[in-house]
């Protein structure tokens, strides 16, 4: 029986994921006119799929970081009632954000997850250096990277004249290849994350368990994935084709470095960091917007552990 419930609770987990973040790799595509929404959502949804697949193959370092251990005591990362918390803590501090229309980060709302789940477990155990070392530090330096990166990039585009305000075909396809390496880059770096939960209780193989979160994924950002897009594609900063792209290949970049280094890193925070960085630069970024956007990202972690803890004290009572 908790088998099959956390089975669910990580397709919910990986629905809502899916509906909060798979529009951000598109969305400097459609926020300068590149693609209709329907157009960069189906690209969106097809690039993602193939990084979820890329995952089977590359991620084997996400797969253990995610599965807690070393965080947690490793009978609790393969306890079903705890995985089952950490899935429905973090999938509903996902969904909250996604209907309120802020980006929020799927690493973070698992991250404060395992903690809070842990901490109402073993409340001793939790290990608080592996917690900064592993994941904190990453999940802090990595906005303020993308920041710095897409500011840089931008500039040097703009100096050597590939950063135009006006369409052109090449720069229309370097942008569709651009926004499909941040889907593909997401897919690789968030699969992995939410399918650990699942591999670690040994409720399935692991191909089969990427393939769930992978299928789940394109469904929420399919259902779900329209008032993420507008806050991600309107109201961070104005966009013309060439601040797009250069938004799009500095997020590409470190996402992807991310995940073959074996870092949690959020695209979330990556992607509106660039499109930040980019905005400082040409002086159209929507600061009220970014902050209440940041302001979501310091309630995450906590809103997660909470939402974890209430789980986990449950599931004991149903176990």
């Amino acid at each position: 029986m908790m088998l099959v419930l956390l089975f669910a609770a990580v397709a919910f987990l990986a629905w809502s994921n899916g509906a909060n973040d798979n529009f951000k790799g598109v969305a400097a595509l459609y926020g300068s006119g590149i693609a209709s929404y329907r157009k960069a959502l189906a690209w969106a949804t097809v690039t993602t799929g193939a990084g979820s697949v890329a995952g089977l193959f590359l991620a084997a370092e996400l797969l253990r970081k995610f599965s807690g251990k070393g965080l947690v005591p490793d009978a609790l990362t393969a306890s079903p009632a705890f995985l089952l918390a950490v899935a429905l803590g973090a999938g509903s501090t996902v969904l909250l954000a996604t209907r309120l229309g802020f980006p929020v980060s799927t690493t973070h709302a698992i991250t404060g997850a395992l903690v809070g789940a842990g901490l109402t477990a073993a409340p001793d155990e939790v290990n608080f250096a592996r917690l900064w070392e592993g994941f904190a530090k990453p999940l802090l330096l990595s906005p303020l990277v993308a920041v710095g990166t897409g500011a840089l990039l931008f500039v040097i585009l703009r100096a050597v004249q590939l950063a135009p305000a006006h369409r052109t075909k090449p720069l229309d396809g370097l942008h569709f290849l651009s926004s499909g390496a941040v889907s593909f880059a997401r897919g690789l770096n968030d699969t992995p994350k939410i399918a650990a939960l699942l591999v670690v209780a040994s409720a399935v193989e692991i191909r089969w368990g990427l393939g769930l979160v992978g299928v789940a994924m394109a469904v929420g950002g399919l259902m779900k994935a329209h008032r993420v897009a507008m806050t991600m594609s309107r109201k961070i900063t104005g966009m013309n084709p060439g601040e797009g792209l250069a938004a799009n290949l500095a997020t590409a970049v470190l996402v992807t470095s991310a995940s073959f280094h074996g870092l949690p890193v959020s695209t979330t925070h990556v992607s509106v960091g660039a499109l930040v960085g980019i905005g400082t630069v040409t002086r159209q970024a929507h600061w009220k917007a970014v902050g209440q956007i940041v302001l979501s990202w310091i309630v995450t972690l906590p809103c997660g552990a909470a939402l974890a803890a209430g789980v986990y004290l449950l599931a004991q009572r149903i176990a």
